[in-house]
């Protein structure tokens, strides 16, 4: 999902508009004799390219790659990511993600989707997506957990580049375990969405995020809830809280993505122990 540098340019197979279909695929897998994950499955598509790199203890490490400038206006993308039965995967990207206006006017589609089965870990842990003016980008997340698997998720969002209005953006998220419902929310920003930029949603903030942070030991013993962040210093704020399973989700507002991070990093070593 990194889109830092200028991309060559696609080729052009006609006059549609229907834009570029490609769906990037990850399989982690336990060896054996256990300690070690690998990666049968390493596949890149489209504007994503997978790399490996240095692992950490017992984990596969995957670093996305932006190979040209996506999501355009009528793409259709994706990511399918898979953590087998012990295994342990990190994703992570090399830089943003910016969705563009495409010469059609069609929306453009992220959709992400990651499996993880019993004993296994999965940290989805991307840069921010960039909502570029006069963008509109629909992206799903949707993730399907074992009853002993364990997730490290975060999704941050930056409503325009500087000095820019931004586009439009519908996010849904939606997390299952063992078949059953664990959260599902939906939101939207930008221009024909009524209310986005009130006091009652991000208050003049132009980076929005969260955490969800899912440890099977929490069925027992759910987090406390936690305050972050100051609003009347301009850092941004958000709440730290448990869900109705063994889960916990930070969502904090910022002024821009660098104070939002702070936010979520703070949370992450401060209240649930994590090293992101």
């Amino acid at each position: 999902m990194s889109l830092a540098v200028p991309a060559p340019a696609r080729p052009q197979d006609g006059p549609s508009a229907a834009g570029l279909r490609a769906t990037a695929r990850i399989v982690a897998r336990a060896d054996a004799g256990g300690g070690t994950t690998r990666l049968p499955v390493l596949d890149g598509a489209g504007p994503f390219a997978l790399r490996r790199i240095r692992s950490g203890a017992h984990q596969a490490r995957v670093c996305v790659v932006g190979a040209m400038s996506a999501p355009l206006g009528g793409d259709r993308l994706g990511i399918e990511a898979v953590a087998e039965e012990g295994a342990a995967l990190h994703i992570t990207a090399a830089a943003a993600t910016v969705a563009l206006p495409g010469r059609g006017g069609e929306h453009a589609t992220f959709d992400v989707r990651l499996t993880v089965a019993d004993g296994a870990r999965l940290d989805w842990l991307p840069e921010p997506l960039i909502s570029a003016e006069s963008s509109d980008l629909r992206m799903t997340t949707t993730v399907e957990l074992a009853p002993t698997a364990r997730l490290v998720l975060r999704e941050e969002q930056v409503l325009g580049r500087s000095g820019e209005r931004p586009g439009t953006l519908r996010s849904r998220l939606t997390v299952r375990r063992a078949g059953r419902t664990l959260l599902d929310q939906e939101t939207a920003y930008g221009p024909g969405v009524p209310g986005w930029d009130t006091a009652a949603v991000l208050g003049g903030h132009r980076a929005t995020g969260q955490l969800l942070v899912i440890r099977p030991e929490w069925d027992e013993k759910p987090v406390d809830v936690q305050l972050l962040g100051n609003a009347a210093d301009g850092t941004g704020q958000g709440v730290l809280a448990p869900l109705a399973g063994p889960a916990a989700l930070v969502t904090a507002v910022a002024p821009d993505a660098l104070r939002l991070r702070r936010l979520l990093d703070e949370a992450a070593r401060s209240h649930l122990q994590l090293g992101l």
